[in-house]
């Protein structure tokens, strides 16, 4: 068990850091860093595919006792992340707000992000219970689409009016929820035995809900045939990657 702590708590400050990745938008050409974001986001788009369908359902369902249960956690899942965007008015968003794109307030952002990343803290600790293999794949996946998301996160509050220092700094705090949802999700995994596969069948339904929702339908607005094409290649890169890393399992 101690292993799976230091697994779990290495990796959500490793996704912790990336919220750090602002500093980009500081450092290059806005119009540059939007044609790259949604490359980004279509390696993302298939990390989170390739994730649930080659790693997280396959494991769930292998030894679960709860099984005709599993399907209405996946459920659960898309149903919850729904609710962040309705309820909280946040999203995953990929781009710098703007005049022509614009997002919420920055405190409805915090509060929706910190949530979020609340919970992506409880996905990495649940995938670890599981094994070390499915909680590296499952690290991954959340770190390549919290990449361009934290990148429209720092953004939005530059927008909303705040330095970039101060921007950055609360993008961290924000960010690091991911601790204390890994703990909570350790502490009553190691005391709940059927925890552990429900957290896994609630992260298929959120990877899911994101790739699906929020990722793909970035990646429809692109109308150029050859773009397109890229963008495909790069999805399908994201499973493949998804795909090598059953070598660890």
């Amino acid at each position: 068990m101690t292993e799976v702590w230091i697994y779990t708590i290495g990796s959500v400050f490793i996704v912790s850091l990336v919220s750090l990745v602002g500093i980009l938008a500081i450092s290059m050409n806005m119009d540059r860093l939007k044609k790259g974001l949604l490359f980004l986001v279509s390696f993302a788009a298939g990390s989170l595919l390739g994730g649930a369908f080659i790693h997280l359902i396959p494991e769930v369902f292998e030894e679960s006792k709860n099984r005709e249960i599993l399907p209405f956690i996946m459920l659960l899942g898309i149903v919850l992340f729904l609710f962040l965007e309705k309820i909280l008015q946040w999203r995953h968003c990929h781009e710098p707000t703007s005049e022509d794109h614009p997002h919420p307030i920055a405190v409805n952002n915090l509060i929706g992000d910190g949530f979020h990343n609340l919970i992506d803290g409880m996905i990495i600790a649940g995938s670890y219970m599981v094994s070390i293999p499915l909680g590296i794949a499952t690290t991954i996946a959340v770190l390549l689409h919290e990449i361009p998301q934290e990148i429209g996160d720092f953004g939005i509050l530059v927008h909303a009016g705040y330095t970039r220092k101060k921007a950055l700094f609360y993008n961290y705090m924000s960010a690091l929820l991911a601790v204390i949802g890994a703990v909570l999700a350790l502490v009553v995994g190691s005391a709940v035995e059927s925890a552990q596969e429900f957290l896994i069948a609630f992260t298929v339904g959120g990877f899911i809900y994101i790739a699906s929702a929020d990722l793909i339908p970035e990646l429809k607005k692109e109308k150029d045939l050859k773009k397109s094409m890229l963008q495909l290649l790069f999805l399908i890169l994201g499973i493949g990657i998804m795909a090598l890393l059953m070598l660890l399992e």
